[in-house]
């Protein structure tokens, strides 16, 4: 559905069962909104500025088309939930770890090498088990458990032969033996929405790669930390993965700036409308 003036955007190329959800969320409100397909978008770098122009909700899934969409929009004039600066920011790896630690969170330790070189080294300063991330990927792909040099060696050669010149910058984190869970916790306006914990017979934990999904009855003991990172990246909506270490301290894993939440939604059932909640950012009715 279109209108002369919506109210607000969604930025999306691929429409998946959380956008039918965002979608059927503005029509029970009656808010004027339109679809802005990211394959299409395109912009100038000396825009003119029409009013009034919609908020946008920015749920596009490929991470490059997401970060230059909300920024050629931003420059157009509009207010992009998550802002440009959030979603790039969360979708490296890196830069988020260090947001993290300026934030003074907790988080594994975590080292990066600017060749496959010199992860060899980083690994062996880690000590003990370890994982290979990919700076930008999400669903767990790529990720690489390292147990031993043997291993290291054998990954690493595989890195420093892909074309890519990000490709040999290699993020490093110490692998934390999470008791076969992770907890993921939806944010939205400084506000908790729900957690999950995701287990899995494996060592990931990824609900794409088919974890178990269960409600996290005590969310609120997480959401002091799940709030305090989506604040640390400045991600008005976000997806906090957490992880237990071995005393069941809580540590920050991820910022996800792009919340998919069909998992948490199953989990909450019909207590909580997940798409309701990050509409309410959209319109402004849950500020942070």
């Amino acid at each position: 559905m279109t209108y002369e003036v919506p109210e607000v955007a969604v930025l999306v190329s691929r429409v998946r069962a959380e956008e039918k959800r965002l979608f059927e969320a503005l029509e029970r409100r009656s808010v004027p909104w339109v679809q802005l397909d990211a394959r299409t978008l395109r912009g100038s770098a000396h825009p003119g500025r029409p009013r009034p122009l919609p908020v946008v909700l920015n749920r596009e899934i490929s991470h490059t088309r997401a970060c230059y969409g909300a920024e050629l929009l931003e420059a157009a004039g509009h207010e992009v939930v998550n802002s440009a600066a959030a979603t790039a920011l969360c979708g490296d790896k890196w830069r988020t770890s260090v947001a993290l630690a300026r934030a003074g969170l907790p988080t594994p330790r975590t080292v990066l090498a600017l060749t496959p070189e010199a992860a060899l080294d980083a690994l062996d300063e880690l000590g003990g088990p370890a994982v290979i991330k990919p700076l930008v990927g999400s669903w767990g792909r790529l990720v690489t458990r390292i147990m031993d040099r043997a291993a290291a060696e054998a990954v690493l050669e595989y890195v420093a032969a892909l074309p890519s010149p990000q490709s040999h910058v290699v993020y490093v984190q110490e692998l934390v033996e999470k008791p076969g869970r992770d907890i993921r916790v939806g944010v939205a306006g400084g506000e908790v929405i729900g957690a999950v914990y995701r287990r899995s017979d494996g060592w990931r934990t990824n609900v794409a790669r088919g974890a178990h999904v269960e409600l996290c009855e005590d969310a609120e003991e997480f959401g002091p930390l799940a709030l305090a990172a989506a604040q640390a990246v400045g991600a008005r909506i976000a997806g906090v993965d957490l992880i237990e270490d071995a005393d069941g301290r809580p540590q920050v894993l991820e910022v996800n700036a792009g919340l998919e939440f069909s998992g948490l939604q199953r989990a909450l059932g019909e207590r909580t409308s997940v798409a309701d909640a990050l509409i309410d950012v959209v319109l402004g009715r849950r500020r942070w």
